[in-house]
Formats: C-alpha cells, sequence, structure tokens
C-alpha cells in the first residue's frame, strides 16, 4: 500500500479548493494550476505550490494534458486529482496519468471509458439486471432507420448523443413529422461537441424525476452505495438544486436503486467515487441514465447526511486502502440541500453573464456551508463555467434545511453580476418544491421571470427611505434642491456604499 506525499489539483475554482481542503486534513500537499485569466483566484494561493499553465482558454490550458503532466514532474506530485469537468472523465488522461508513474485519483481508465459512451454502459449493466429505458442498445446516423426505431417505440422519443452529456445532442420528439429535422440538429450538434455524430434512440418519460446514487468503491472489490440526491430541478438539462435524501423515496425503493447503482459499478470493476444516475417515473419505477466516473459538483448535501468526506475517501482508495466501512455501516442523518450559483441572469433565459465580483459577502451561520472560488473584487470570466459558488445547507429534518437555504440566500451579498439566487429562493418556496412533487419539468410548468421582478425587499426599501430623508434634509439645510445634480450625485454614491 503506498502513500500518497503531493497532490496536484488538475482544475480550478472552487473545486480545486475543496480538494485541498481534504488533502491538507491528511497532511498531504497540494499544487495548484492556473490560467492566465485565473492567476489570482483564491485556488491558486492556497496551495502550497502553484504553476501558471497558459492561456485563459481551456483548450490551452486545463486541458492540454502535456501541461498538467509537465507541472505535476517539475513539482514532485506523486498523485494527480481532477476534480470535475475538464479531463476528469478522459480514459486516455488517466492512464497516461498512470504510465507515467503518478497516481490518478479516480478510477481505472477502462471503467472511464465503458462508462463513457451511453450504448456501451447500457450493454455493459444489462448484464447485472440493471432497469433500463426502452430503446436502442447501439448508435445510428442513419435517418430513415432511425425514424423506424422511433415508430416501434412509441412517440414521443429521446434523440441523445452517444457520446457526451450536458444536454448537448439531445433533442425530444413528440411529432412523427418533426423527427427529421431533430435527428439533424442532434446529430449536428453530437458531432460540434464531441466530435461523433452517432445517436441514439429511447422512449421519453415525459415527466420524470432525476435520481443519482454515490458510490464508493475500493481496489479490492469493496463496493457501497451513499444513498440518493435527488435533482429535478433544471434548466437546459443541467442541475441547479439539488437535495439528499429524496423527499418521497420510500424506504423499499432506497434499497433497490441503491442495490441497482451497486450492481452498475461492479459491472466494470468500478473502484473511486462515482455516480450513478437513474430517471424515474410517477410510480417510482426506475431506470438507468449514466453513470458519472467522477466527483459530482453536489456531492456535498451526501456527506452532511452521512458523514463521509468523499475526497478523503478518493485519496485512500486510490492508496490503496480497503474501504473503512460497509453498506451496513451507512446511515441516513438528517436533510441537505444544494444551490449552484451561477452568474446568469434567471430573467432572460439564463444567460450568461460575467463581471466584477462589486460586492460578495458569505452567508453564514449553523448548517450553513459555501463552496467557492472567487473574493470580492474578482472578474467571473468568460472562458469558464459561470459558476460562482456551490450554496449548502444542512438540517435536522427537511423543513430545517429549507428554512436555512432561504435564510442563506437572503444573506448572500453579490452584486456587479445576474445571479441564479432568486430563481433559486422561488424554487424553494414553490408547493411543488414543498411537497416534493416536482419532476424536471419544473421550470418550464412553473417558472415565470416575471416572478423575480416584484416588489422591491422591504430592506431595500428601509435603506432608500433612509437616504431619501437624507437628501432631504440636506437640501434643507444648505437651500439647494433635493433634484439637484449633487442631490442625485449623493443618492448614488449612498447606494454605493
Amino acid at each position: 500500500m503506498m502513500s500518497i506525499k503531493k497532490i496536484l489539483v488538475a482544475n480550478r475554482g472552487e473545486i480545486a479548493i475543496r480538494v485541498m481542503r481534504s488533502a491538507k486534513e491528511l497532511g498531504i500537499k497540494t499544487v495548484a494550476v492556473y490560467s492566465d485569466a485565473d492567476k489570482l483566484l483564491p485556488h491558486a494561493s492556497y496551495a502550497d505550490e502553484a504553476i501558471n499553465i497558459g492561456p485563459a482558454a481551456a483548450s490551452e490550458s486545463y486541458l492540454v494534458q502535456d501541461k498538467i503532466i509537465a507541472a505535476s514532474k517539475q513539482t514532485g506530485a506523486d498523485a494527480i486529482h481532477p476534480g470535475y469537468g475538464f479531463l476528469s472523465e478522459n480514459a486516455s488522461f488517466a492512464e497516461r496519468v498512470e504510465k507515467e508513474g503518478i497516481t490518478f485519483i479516480g478510477p481505472s481508465p477502462h471503467a472511464i471509458q465503458v462508462m463513457g459512451d451511453k450504448l456501451t454502459s447500457k450493454q455493459t449493466v444489462q448484464k447485472f439486471d440493471v432497469p433500463l429505458v426502452p430503446g436502442m442498445d447501439e448508435p445510428i446516423n442513419d435517418v430513415e432507420k432511425a425514424k423506424k426505431v422511433a415508430h416501434d417505440i412509441g412517440y414521443p422519443v429521446m434523440i441523445k448523443a452517444s457520446a457526451g452529456g450536458g444536454g448537448k445532442g439531445m433533442r425530444i420528439v413528440n411529432d412523427p413529422n418533426d423527427f427529421e429535422e431533430q435527428m439533424d440538429r442532434a446529430m449536428s450538434e453530437a458531432r460540434n461537441s464531441f466530435g461523433n455524430d452517432e445517436v441514439f434512440i429511447e422512449k421519453f418519460i415525459s415527466s420524470p424525476k432525476h435520481i443519482e446514487v454515490q458510490v464508493l468503491g475500493d481496489k479490492h472489490g469493496n463496493i457501497v452505495h451513499l444513498f440518493e440526491r435527488e435533482c429535478s430541478i433544471q434548466r437546459r438539462h443541467q442541475k441547479v438544486v439539488e437535495e439528499a435524501p429524496s423527499a418521497l423515496l420510500t424506504p423499499e425503493r432506497r434499497k433497490e436503486i441503491g442495490e441497482a447503482a451497486v450492481n452498475v459499478a461492479k459491472s466494470c470493476d468500478y473502484f473511486g467515487a462515482g455516480t450513478v444516475e437513474f430517471i424515474a417515473d410517477e410510480n417510482f419505477d426506475f431506470y438507468f441514465l449514466e453513470m458519472n466516473t467522477r466527483l459530482q459538483v453536489e456531492h456535498p448535501v451526501t456527506e452532511l447526511i452521512t458523514g463521509v468526506d468523499l475526497v478523503k475517501e478518493q485519496i485512500r482508495i486510490a492508496e490503496g486502502e480497503k474501504l473503512s466501512f460497509s453498506q451496513d455501516d451507512l446511515t441516513i442523518t438528517g436533510h441537505s440541500l444544494e444551490v449552484r450559483v451561477y452568474a446568469e441572469d434567471p430573467e432572460n433565459n439564463f444567460l450568461p453573464d460575467i463581471g466584477k465580483l462589486q460586492t460578495y459577502i458569505r452567508p453564514q451561520g449553523a448548517g450553513v456551508r459555501v463552496d467557492d472560488g472567487y473574493e470580492q473584487g474578482q472578474d467571473v470570466s468568460i472562458f469558464y463555467d459561470p459558476m460562482i459558488a456551490k450554496l449548502i445547507t444542512y438540517g435536522k429534518d427537511r423543513k430545517e434545511a429549507i428554512d436555512r437555504m432561504r435564510r442563506a440566500i437572503a444573506e448572500y451579498q453579490i452584486s456587479g453580476v445576474k445571479t441564479t439566487l432568486p430563481f433559486c429562493d422561488f424554487v424553494l418556496g414553490h408547493e411543488e418544491f414543498i411537497d416534493g412533487s416536482f419532476t424536471t419539468k419544473f421550470v418550464e410548468s412553473h417558472y415565470d421571470p416575471e416572478a423575480l421582478k416584484a416588489e422591491i425587499p422591504t430592506d431595500v426599501a428601509e435603506i432608500a427611505a433612509i437616504i431619501a430623508n437624507d437628501v432631504l434634509n440636506t437640501a434643507a439645510k444648505t437651500g439647494t434642491s433635493p433634484t439637484s445634480t449633487s442631490g442625485k450625485s449623493r443618492w448614488k454614491d449612498r447606494m454605493k456604499s
């Protein structure tokens, strides 16, 4: 069994800091990498060492394997943690890291490759009796053949890129007359995004829940699940609000879906941390969707309800240790929520927003955790994902977790860019979220941007009243008009302060 001495984190921002914190608690040195655009971000200064790996564009920095390997060798890092995104699910990178004599903190290249292709993964898990959505188990790029498959399955159908994810190369078709056009679009997007235009067709479940299960496996064949996360609040097929456990899953269904997730991991001899994603219909019959062979953005909610530090477990597994607990040792305690704080405008179709964080003050208090990678005064760059932070709350039950989240959202002060915080508060206050019956259709069914343009919050109104009174008193003393230029200037200055 080996002992890791120094970890290079091949990532940026909040996930880089998150990994480094656990490494430091284990007494392991850390190395950060940063692009020209990220040289002032906290992750670069938090690490024991930091290496510049090139220009702002990820294709010239964070995605360049040669630069990551060179930085590892230059600093003497004996392990690389990929975080999520970038090279985290790149089988060739994992293989190369190992060939260079460096420990890859993640699964085997084989597992990454098998689960990285949606069709190969379906074929693999099918042998382990994992429930699958009715549809194809091989890729296709022949429109006429695909049209016949769709007819046989029955509309509505989903066209999906065979390689990739993140909602790219994905089209829902309700009407047979629209199939050719949507097929062409899906293939084109898949080709542009992944260099592969092959797609597959499966039955579309119109209003599903998106349930995922965290798994951990060691290199000795032991695999456990750490229960489920509910991830159905999404925009553009990407998650915004997550929680653990699910509000509606029964103990029997929880056991079934957990065992199915373990079987998925067994099908590819998985080790490390991974997430198995399912969709569930109105009867909570669930079907395998895909496996993410890395740490998930929403992993903190699992950590809070189980008491397990997933990053520390990843490191120990990479060192060759056996899992220190069994399935029977794991229990759910309390409830946890996470909202993703994106620099996006929820009033304008969630378009990304960029700019300087003129105000950036984190919420605090009992049951509140903020995983972020920015400080006040820093720029949110156009070059990377627009996520500023993850805001996580924990409570003894779901109501307390929700109440704490809404309080934390109200305390979170961000100016300079638009964020998804108002949208997240809207979600948490909606009756369908409160009763747990929401599905992946929540945004299109219930969200109205006008709801965020309501009245000025009470505290802002009070501040405005105080400033107005101050302006009027000053005007009375000086004999100037309260609408003069100087009066307006003072109003603007006070509102900025």
